[in-house]
């Protein structure tokens, strides 16, 4: 356990002490002109395409429901383009409509046709992620105190509620309720958002933040399947000797949970970690005629269809930082190129990943 984690611990991003992450968000705000009138114009089309006039970010390929990742894209984009109209109007119907009692924490999906459009009060660890992270940006560039103490709360939370362990990992739950079985525990690998983690671990120093970040990339070392050695949606940890498998109750599939890993390693400068060089070879084996938007972990087959465009730009930016090269450009606008708000929220997430992580 001290050997497997010391090495993980030298991975760059992940070597400074919590009390010095502070110095890793420096520079992730202010951009030079073009870069910012460009992230204004992506932000632009996604925020007309895909939000509703009262701040709800309508996923257009699935019943038009939300999601509680979508509201934390959504108001992380908002920051960045100094939106605030649009942020406050993000926060607002999320603290209306999806708000938990009793935590910080958020419901994860709104149905906008049910009798009860939240019927399901579990939250989602990855839109909390990225809800928390968004608040506090919000707070450092507007002086907005109360965003900043929101998102401080909401990081306590969730490591108080959705920080566990499983044989000798640390790991980070997908969500409050329904994860812990009795021999095994389930996890999200695309949940483990990096550069989310590693700023809430600036604002709420914790030596926790480091375990969950460390352990996470040894599950992403640890927990590969298939011909290309993938990530998959969903991992299962047993609780008595950590050994790592594929739960029954999901596809065994690289698919569009999974395709975030790269993206999220990418955001961080994690290039060389197999969680990203994986996806990079797969994506770009010779041998396929399309680029696949799936794989099967055990008979290795892919989609018959080609991958969205906004799995398109992560497999660029993964390639990019596989290669260690740069971007020939910045990531089109969403707007432009996705009908659909998963594969444009995608575009969205991986301009933003190549401006943080100097690829563009």
């Amino acid at each position: 356990m001290l050997c497997r984690r010391a090495t993980v611990l030298a991975l760059p991003t992940l070597a400074l002490p919590t009390w010095a992450m502070p110095m890793l968000l420096a520079g992730t705000g202010v951009r030079a002109q073009p870069a910012q009138h460009r992230l204004r114009a992506e932000w632009a089309g996604f925020r007309d395409r895909f939000m509703a006039p009262d701040g709800r970010i309508v996923d257009s390929g699935n019943q038009n429901v939300s999601h509680t990742e979508g509201q934390g894209w959504a108001m992380l984009a908002a920051v960045r383009a100094d939106d605030r109209p649009s942020f406050d109007r993000l926060r607002g119907w999320t603290m209306r409509a999806l708000k938990r009692p009793g935590d910080e924490l958020f419901s994860w999906r709104f149905q906008p046709r049910a009798a009860r459009p939240v019927g399901d009060p579990n939250n989602a660890t990855d839109g909390d992620l990225f809800i928390a992270w968004a608040l506090l940006e919000a707070g450092e560039r507007w002086g907005r105190r109360d965003c900043a103490q929101q998102g401080r709360a909401m990081a306590r939370d969730i490591l108080r509620l959705l920080v566990g362990t499983a044989g000798p990992y640390t790991i980070l739950l997908p969500g409050a309720q329904g994860f812990r079985r009795e021999e095994h525990v389930v996890v999200n690998p695309s949940y483990y958002a990096f550069p989310a983690i590693r700023a809430l671990a600036a604002a709420v120093p914790d030596p926790a933040w480091l375990s969950v970040a460390a352990d996470g990339v040894a599950l992403l070392r640890e927990g590969r399947f298939g011909r290309w050695g993938l990530p998959p949606d969903w991992l299962l940890v047993r609780r008595s000797d950590g050994r790592l498998g594929l739960p029954a109750d999901w596809p065994p599939r690289f698919s569009y949970d999974a395709v975030r890993v790269p993206l999220y390693m990418a955001w961080v400068g994690l290039g060389a970690e197999p969680g990203l060089t994986g996806p990079a070879e797969f994506w770009n084996d010779p041998r396929h005629r399309h680029l696949p938007a799936w794989a099967d972990l055990t008979t290795d087959g892919i989609s018959p269809y080609a991958a969205s465009h906004g799995i398109a730009d992560v497999a660029r930016l993964a390639t990019a930082h596989r290669s260690g090269g740069e971007l020939g450009m910045a990531p089109r606008p969403a707007s432009s190129i996705a009908t659909d708000y998963y594969s444009a929220a995608l575009s969205l997430l991986s301009s933003l990943a190549a401006r943080d992580s100097g690829m563009v």
